[in-house]
């Protein structure tokens, strides 16, 4: 069965590069490869890519602020880092900046496959339901909340983690859970991912001071809080 989207990469290794490209058209996807920071962003602005694909190691520009300028331009664009870099601070950097999720060099071109289409599938839910939680407001149909007033500014996945604890908001959700509904119930990568965007979630949710509205049930899952 054919795939469908458009990928660009961004990536300066000739083979790496390549073989992605192969790899891709060969799955049935629209892919798009560049090799510079600057290639990249323009590419983007060219036409939107469903997802990308960012090598941090670019000739012209640091990946991390290609990234940034990607997710400045477009916040629910879902970016996927390719980095040698494995340090925990780097990963967390990464995120950060906008990325979505990330896979280490070398990396089993499979995997990344499957993480291509674990992505591009959560990307096609949408729930239709507006929750309101106290002060704060989650319409999971429009991929929008607030806190109070004010606009929450929530990368994909941190949206996508939150509409699955507002779900089922003041019951536990396992770190399984949430895994296989935000990600994939086939992910192989790390579950690191999950406590770094929860731990963003939980800067932009939780307002200024008092205790956190997500509880952490160690070595179980989380419980988002009810008023």
């Amino acid at each position: 069965m054919a795939s469908s989207g458009h990928i660009l990469v961004v990536e300066d290794d000739e083979r790496i590069g390549s073989t992605l490209l192969r790899a891709l058209t060969g799955s049935g996807y629209d892919a798009r490869w560049e090799r510079t920071g600057r290639d990249g962003v323009a590419a983007a602005t060219q036409r939107r890519p469903d997802l990308v694909l960012l090598d941090l190691g670019l000739p012209d520009a640091d990946g991390l602020d290609v990234c940034r300028r990607l997710h400045h331009d477009d916040p629910t664009l879902d970016i996927v880092m390719m980095t040698a870099r494995d340090l925990e601070l780097d990963v967390v950097v990464g995120l950060d900046a906008g990325a979505v999720d990330y896979v280490t060099k070398p990396f089993k071109l499979a995997e990344l496959l499957a993480r291509i289409r674990a992505q591009l599938r959560r990307a096609e839910v949408h729930e239709p339901a507006t929750a309101v939680l106290g002060d704060l407001t989650v319409d999971a149909a429009a991929r929008r909340a607030w806190l109070g007033d004010d606009e929450l500014e929530l990368r994909a996945k941190e949206f996508d983690l939150l509409a699955r604890l507002v779900a089922d908001a003041g019951r536990v959700v396992s770190r399984e859970t949430l895994m296989d509904d935000v990600w994939d119930e086939n992910w192989v990568g790390s579950t690191k991912t999950l406590d770094f965007h929860i731990a963003a979630l939980r800067r932009k949710v939780d307002g200024a001071g008092g205790a956190s509205r997500i509880t952490t049930l160690r070595g179980v899952g989380y419980r988002l809080e009810t008023p």
